[in-house]
């Protein structure tokens, strides 16, 4: 067996995984990531985030030409969709991001390897016959759907979130099931492009961990562009009838009820990819739910090898991990690696958009924490009223002693992108005061920020 030395080796090549390997380059490491898919970038770039958000954007512009132009003086003719095209242009998009990726592992002198890494101690790793030694090793390997006991997925009829970016042709009707980020992104996706769907939820709302009041907010923008909620429910069982899929839903007082479809999108959550890495074989310590187990600085139990992403506890988001693979190469160089968890944000790229950063009401109350609201709607928003786009709100969040901010929950136009002035302001624990006395450019989306954090003291100008 061939044995060969670097500083780190990481496996996987998503978003933690690949910046950590960069990072860990740029400060001098010799770097070796291992990732059994032949291109990089992991779920994010090749099955989630980025394809997700290509179909969501061009949906949403088809839906405009249907329906939205003429207010804004544009006529145009009957719209045609050709889904061809546009998976066509999702897949371009995701091969230049993860070409991108490939050119930076260049451009910083990253071995890689394509194939499944098992580990055989804290310092070496087996990819095939071959044995990799290393300093340091980090795991990066994400996470996986999570499955719906007794039901298969296909990727054909019942589908993930994969199979529900690459379907040849729109369903007459789809049931999603479950009412999180996934399953309210795809839905929007198939409804604009003529599904009718209906989406399937355990809690009694929707995105539960949301703040309730943006939640619900969403929940009604999305049943009027179409889409149907069934909550309080769980599927118990999908079976084949003829072309149609049947479900069968149970509500909370046990009611059952009977619902077919065409295609379902299974979108209950996820779960941290680990198996066949060998990790109970070097005791790597796992917790109750699966997660491994790491300190504050991102080390295993195993002195030596780190992990970071989806594979530790916290919230399953793609620039989470990312932070963490800065932070974690930094640990390894000596350096203070750290990540804030109380600032970081979360979206949902429906239309609108739904952005939060920090503490929820339900939250704050839950911990009996004191705070103050102010509110400040898109309706009394300058640019948002000459975009045409006056759904929603701002929702600033502050202590009612120091007025330090706590959190702040969007749903509006470019909710995604406003929340990044709400998390900056976090991590200088900024007060709501410094969010209003800070001059916004006019007439901007952020002026409705600016005017939420003003009304937290009851100064609000524009309502």
């Amino acid at each position: 067996m061939e044995k060969n030395k670097v500083d780190l080796i990481i496996i996987g090549a998503g978003v933690g995984g690949y910046v950590a390997a960069i990072r860990a380059a740029q400060l001098g490491m010799s770097v070796l990531c291992i990732e059994k898919r032949k291109t990089l970038g992991g779920t994010c770039l090749n099955v989630g985030c980025i394809p997700s958000k290509a179909l969501l954007y061009s949906s949403q512009k088809y839906a405009e030409a249907e329906n939205g132009l003429e207010a804004h003086g544009i006529k145009v003719g009957k719209v045609a969709l050709d889904l061809d095209k546009m998976m066509e242009r999702k897949n371009k998009v995701v091969e230049q991001l993860t070409g991108g990726v490939d050119y930076l592992f260049k451009k910083n002198k990253i071995t890689r390897i394509v194939g499944e890494a098992r580990l055989l101690s804290g310092q070496e790793v087996a990819v095939g016959e071959d044995i990799w030694q290393g300093r340091y090793i980090l795991i990066a390997t994400g996470s996986e759907s999570a499955p719906l006991p007794g039901i298969t997925i296909d990727e054909k009829r019942i589908v993930s979130s994969t199979g529900a970016l690459n379907l040849t042709k729109v369903p007459k009707n789809m049931i999603v099931v479950g009412g999180g980020y996934i399953g309210l992104e795809m839905g929007s996706v198939w409804n604009r492009l003529g599904s009718k769907v209906t989406v399937i939820e355990f809690m009694d709302r929707v995105v539960p961990q949301m703040d309730h009041e943006v939640g619900t907010a969403l929940q009604k923008s999305l049943i009027k562009q179409g889409l149907e909620f069934k909550l309080s429910c769980k599927v118990r069982k999908i079976t084949e009838k003829k072309d149609k899929l049947v479900v069968e839903v149970e509500d909370v007082s046990g009611e059952d009820d009977i619902l077919e479809a065409d295609v379902v999108l299974v979108a209950t959550g996820r779960k941290p990819f680990t198996q066949g890495l060998g990790l109970e074989k070097i005791g790597v310590a796992l917790d109750e739910r699966g997660f491994i187990s790491v300190n504050e600085r991102y080390e295993t139990s195993i002195s030596g090898v780190y992990a970071v992403g989806d594979v530790i506890p916290g919230p399953m988001l793609a620039h989470k991990a990312e932070e963490e693979g800065i932070a974690a190469a930094e640990c390894m160089a000596g350096q203070a690696g750290h990540v804030n968890y109380d600032v970081i944000p979360a979206v949902i790229y429906t239309h609108p958009e739904v952005a939060s950063v920090g503490k929820t009401e339900e939250e704050l109350k839950a911990a009996e924490h004191a705070y103050k609201v102010g509110k400040f709607p898109f309706l009394a928003n300058s640019r948002a009223k000459t975009m045409g786009d006056t759904e929603g709100f701002v929702k600033v969040l502050a202590d009612p002693l120091t007025d330090v901010v706590l959190g702040v929950h969007i749903i509006g136009p470019e909710a995604g992108t406003l929340i990044a002035e709400a998390a900056l302001a976090m991590e200088f624990s900024a007060s709501s005061e410094d969010i209003a006395r800070t001059c916004h450019a006019h007439p901007t989306l952020n002026e409705a920020v600016k005017e939420a954090a003003m009304a937290v003291e009851g100064r609000a100008i524009h309502i």
